[in-house]
């Protein structure tokens, strides 16, 4: 099938052409009569498999232009990264079409985001929380809106949005909904029961099933040095690694990649995480998807919002907690039918870990033997360093501000002191005459 059988009308099949795309993937073939036909729309895609494009083709065929301009389509997505990127799919796919499109996101000043969109805007692009913001200001209005699309629907909820979720979907008028989610938890499962009107599941491949032209492969690498050593060696040997995106548990042990590899690859590593201010992620992705930066280093946080084309491997320095992490993460290369290659590092106390991903895809992780070259380091980080747990009596000392010398004057009302009283002047003073007693008479 091409996108021309698609019933798509000239504009739109001039941006497809324009961006390259010949022929629509499962989950495109498969949403685009459903969303013609008026359904709501259930649907189940990986990461890669093209579902932006899926859901906005049927939309922008049925696009109506109005003189007032105001949202039509409405996009939710979990991150500002992903924000960016569909808005600029939008675009592209939009080139030919009289559509605006607004991308807003929190983290930054409302008042720009809140006049540009009063400016006027077809295509409205927002995460969850900025858009609550706009709705409860009544900066958005809403009574054009025929379609509102949730991407990443369980990510959103993994990210602690159910409450703005369910306050948009509350505000919303009536629209076709179209929802789009790697996996159905069941908190998904009661949005859809609540909220949608008898949906058509849509799936593309089955959940937790990685894409066939990624190659899959894992070291058993003892330590963190150790792995910034293997990084180092499948670096200088392997040209074929040209854009390469490395995933770590942790913030913190982001920067600490960060400063093992800055010196030897200046000026073409970054790193992107959520303590990150926004221009400099951005300017990180920007960099990485020009090809200036061979490596980008990046958490959990992005591996659902950075679309970046020829990513040529992706290695997993740390393996994530949960299963279906790494289903995105390794989704990030191997897009639109290309090839790509995964690698995970996996030490011994991650082989859990590995066990419940390689149960999710059904697949066991093919294992390498370490490089012989490879050096193996002894030095431990803190994280790594065995932990020795000591009961530790709490032996309260009081505040040498509490503390009072050992003998102290009494109070003035308690000091006692002998006097002599004088009965006659006291009584002259009570009754004005002094008072004796006389003998009987």
């Amino acid at each position: 099938m091409t996108f021309e059988e698609l019933n798509l009308n000239k504009p739109l099949l001039q941006a497809v052409t324009d961006l390259g795309y010949t022929t629509p993937t499962t989950i495109q073939r498969n949403v685009f009569s459903v969303v013609m036909s008026g359904r709501d729309v259930c649907g189940l895609a990986q990461t890669g498999t093209g579902k932006t494009v899926a859901y906005l083709l049927p939309c922008l065929r049925q696009f109506q232009f109005a003189k007032i301009r105001q949202p039509q389509l409405l996009i939710l997505v979990p991150t500002r990264e992903l924000v960016v990127q569909v808005a600029d799919t939008v675009n592209k796919l939009t080139a030919h079409l009289n559509v605006v499109t607004v991308g807003v996101y929190g983290g930054v000043n409302l008042k720009p985001q809140v006049a540009e969109v009063q400016q006027g805007v077809d295509v409205l692009v927002a995460t969850p929380g900025r858009l609550a913001d706009l709705l409860l200001s009544g900066a958005v209005k809403t009574k054009a809106l025929r379609w509102l699309v949730i991407d990443e629907v369980d990510e959103m909820l993994n990210l602690g949005f159910r409450t703005q979720l369910k306050i948009i979907l509350d505000l919303l008028p009536k629209r076709q909904n179209l929802l789009f989610s790697a996996t159905l938890p069941d908190e998904v499962e009661q949005l859809i029961q609540t909220y949608f009107n008898n949906p058509v599941r849509v799936e593309a491949a089955p959940v937790g099933t990685p894409l066939e032209n990624i190659q899959q492969t894992a070291y058993r690498v003892p330590n963190f040095y150790t792995k910034v050593n293997l990084l180092r060696l499948l670096l200088h040997r392997q040209a074929d690694m040209t854009k390469v995106l490395v995933f770590v548990a942790t913030k913190h042990l982001a920067d600490q990649l960060y400063g093992q590899l800055a010196d030897e690859y200046a000026g073409q590593v970054g790193v992107i995480h959520s303590n990150k201010a926004q221009n400099q992620r951005f300017d990180a992705v920007r960099q990485f998807e020009a090809g200036t930066y061979r490596i980008l280093i990046a958490t959990d946080i992005i591996a659902r919002g950075l679309d970046v084309a020829e990513v040529s491997h992706v290695v997993n320095f740390d393996v994530p907690a949960e299963p279906e992490s790494y289903i995105h993460r390794i989704g990030r290369t191997g897009r639109a039918d290309r090839p790509g290659i995964a690698i995970a590092f996996i030490t011994e106390r991650e082989q859990a870990q590995q066990a419940a991903i390689e149960q999710l895809m059904k697949y066991p992780i093919p294992m390498l033997p370490l490089p012989d070259d490879l050096v193996i380091s002894d030095e431990l980080t803190d994280d790594e360093k065995p932990k020795v747990n000591l009961k530790i009596i709490d032996v309260k000392v009081p505040k040498r501000e509490d503390v009072g010398p050992a003998f102290h004057e009494k109070l003035a009302k308690n000091q006692k002191v002998n006097v002599r009283r004088d009965h006659i002047a006291e009584k002259q003073l009570k009754y004005g005459r002094p008072i004796r007693r006389s003998g009987k008479k």
